[in-house]
Formats: C-alpha cells, sequence, structure tokens
C-alpha cells in the first residue's frame, strides 16, 4: 500500500483514473486497492477527495459508454469482443442476462458490485435497447456508488493506514513482489479455468447449412431455441419450427426431449457456451443425437436463411414440435 500510495501521490489523479478506466473496459487490473489509497491521500490532505471521487466515476462511466455504445450498434459482437478479452467464462454473459431479468435496469447500479459483471452488464443494456438516458442515470448511480464504496473506508481510515504504511516502508519492495506475483498468479488461474471450460464444451456440433439441408429434406428433427425473455424482446425471431426453452427449463424439462429424434440445439451466446452445456447435460441423461448449432442464431442469420416471428403466446410445446 505504502508504494501504491507514494506512486499516486507523485502523479496524482492522472493514475486513478487511468486506472479505473482501464478496469471498466475489461483489463485484469484491480482498481480497487487504487481507490482506497486514492481516499487515503484525500484523507491526510494531499488528494482532493471531491475530485478523486469525481475522476472516478467519470473513467468508470467513460468506460462503460465505449461498451453500452458497442452493445447498441454491434450487438453480439460486442459481447463476442467481451469473452476475447476478458479473463471470465462466457457464462457471465448468461449470470448478467438473468441479473437484467430479474432486476430491469437496476442491474447496471447491482452488477458494479459483481466481479465478472460489471463490464459485461453496459454492452447487454445497449444490446437490449436500454434508452441512452436511463442508461446514464442508472449506470452513473452505480459508478458513484461504487467509488464511494472504496474511497469512503481509505477517507475514513486514512490514518491508520498511513500509520501501517510506515511500519511496513522497509519491506515496501518485498510486499509490492508478492503482490505482484499474487496478481500473475491469479490471472495465470483464470486464464487456465477459462482454458479448461472451454476444452470441456467442445463438442460436435452442426453446422447452419447442414440444419437447413435436414429441414429442406423434412427429417424428423426438433429445434430449442435457448434465448432468455430478454433476448426474444430484442429480437424476436427464430429458426422455423423452433420451441423456446431456457436453459434452466431444460434442465428440468429434460424428461420432455424425445430420445429417437435428432436435437439441436442454439443460442445467442458466444461461442454457443450455453447451447454446449444443454448438449452435454442432455447426453448425461440418454438423448445421445444432440448437437450445438455452430455460430447460433447469428450464424443462421448470416447465411440469410428464413426466420419467423414468435410470440410466447404461441408457442408450440416440446410433443407437438
Amino acid at each position: 500500500m505504502n508504494e501504491t500510495i507514494a506512486f499516486l501521490f507523485e502523479h496524482g489523479e492522472a493514475v486513478l483514473f487511468a486506472v479505473v478506466f482501464v478496469e471498466q473496459i475489461g483489463l485484469p487490473i484491480p482498481a480497487v486497492p487504487v481507490l482506497l489509497a486514492a481516499g487515503a491521500l484525500a484523507g491526510a490532505g494531499k488528494m482532493n477527495l471531491t475530485a478523486a471521487i469525481g475522476l472516478s466515476v467519470l473513467a468508470c462511466f467513460g468506460g462503460d459508454l465505449a461498451w453500452y455504445y458497442l452493445g447498441r450498434h454491434r450487438g453480439r459482437q460486442a459481447l463476442m469482443l467481451l469473452c476475447r478479452i476478458s479473463l471470465e467464462p462466457d457464462s457471465c454473459v448468461r449470470r448478467t442476462e438473468t441479473l437484467f431479468e430479474r432486476h430491469g435496469v437496476r442491474s447496471l447500479v447491482i452488477a458494479k458490485f459483481i466481479f465478472g459483471l460489471s463490464t459485461i452488464a453496459p454492452a447487454l443494456a445497449g444490446l437490449f435497447g436500454v434508452s441512452g438516458r436511463r442508461f446514464f442515470i442508472y449506470n452513473g448511480l452505480g459508478a458513484l456508488l461504487w467509488t464511494i464504496a472504496f474511497v469512503a473506508p481509505g477517507y475514513l481510515f486514512a490514518d491508520q493506514i498511513e500509520r501501517i504504511a510506515m511500519q511496513h516502508a522497509e519491506v515496501g519492495a518485498s510486499a509490492a513482489f508478492i503482490l505482484a506475483g499474487a496478481l500473475g498468479a491469479y490471472i495465470m488461474y483464470k486464464y487456465l479455468h477459462r482454458q479448461f471450460l472451454l476444452r470441456q464444451l467442445r463438442i460436435a456440433r452442426i453446422s447452419v447449412d447442414e440444419l437447413k439441408q435436414i429441414m429442406d429434406e423434412r427429417r424428423d428433427l426438433l429445434i430449442v431455441d435457448l434465448r432468455g425473455t430478454l433476448d426474444h424482446e430484442a429480437d424476436p425471431y427464430t429458426i422455423p419450427g423452433a420451441i423456446r426453452m431456457t436453459a434452466e427449463e431444460l434442465e428440468h424439462r429434460h424428461d420432455e426431449i424425445p430420445r429417437h429424434r435428432d436435437v439441436v440445439l442454439f443460442c445467442a451466446c458466444p461461442n454457443e457456451a450455453t447451447a454446449a452445456k444443454m448438449a452435454l447435460l442432455l447426453r448425461s441423461k440418454g438423448i445421445t443425437k444432440v448437437r450445438p448449432l455452430a455460430g447460433g442464431i447469428e450464424a443462421w442469420r448470416a447465411r440469410e436463411f428464413p426466420l419467423e416471428a414468435r410470440h410466447p403466446a404461441t408457442e408450440p410445446a416440446v410433443a407437438t414440435a
């Protein structure tokens, strides 16, 4: 902490702004220690408290605004980019979607305090059509509360933090080395964990061209659309004949899936993570003729294959699909 405070004291608010911004755009740079140090400096009279809070909120909102814009104008491409640069598994997208379904636009405030969801929430807000005004209000509130939650303890306990820093000044280099090593180990763990999950999800997929051919030949087939409610509100079109069933529903209703038919699952998440997980689940339940759709609904749309509008009230049951 001593090195962090000294570095902040020398370079001032620019460091605070840069670190918060970099974390919010998705890079694994922890901003919490810098916020605590900024609060301690403000408590010691070496940094303006209002300026520290204002710059942190501005940096946080700036990173979020970039992802909101990409989600609004690039849709799922923005989420795929997030999943490529993030150390968190693709399931974070689904967790954030669930959060939106339960809490609506208030999720922008809640997600700020949940590791792995903070960066994805603004992109989903843009994808789901949250207005710029509502995004500004709720995301701004979340950024403010998140900043105060970590600056305030540093400010209130500035004397204690400074005393601890002075006591450990002699071992400051060793502490910095340990912290750097811990951060490196954490990043490596998250990277290896992600690769392990992706290897688990490597299951034979069916291409959109293969699926279209099977449909044209009118072969016995069951297509399951795993997208959630918000996904359907943002994009109310699906592959012709597909039934809607969320991943959570499929976990509890897998016994309704016919064992003798070919089953194709598709979603809109990056790497078809949800569809692959559900395919593995069904295989463990004895349904062996199941495959995820490579590229999901976006790959089907890119080939300009037919889509049909689907309203929940007209959703067919599995038994009659």
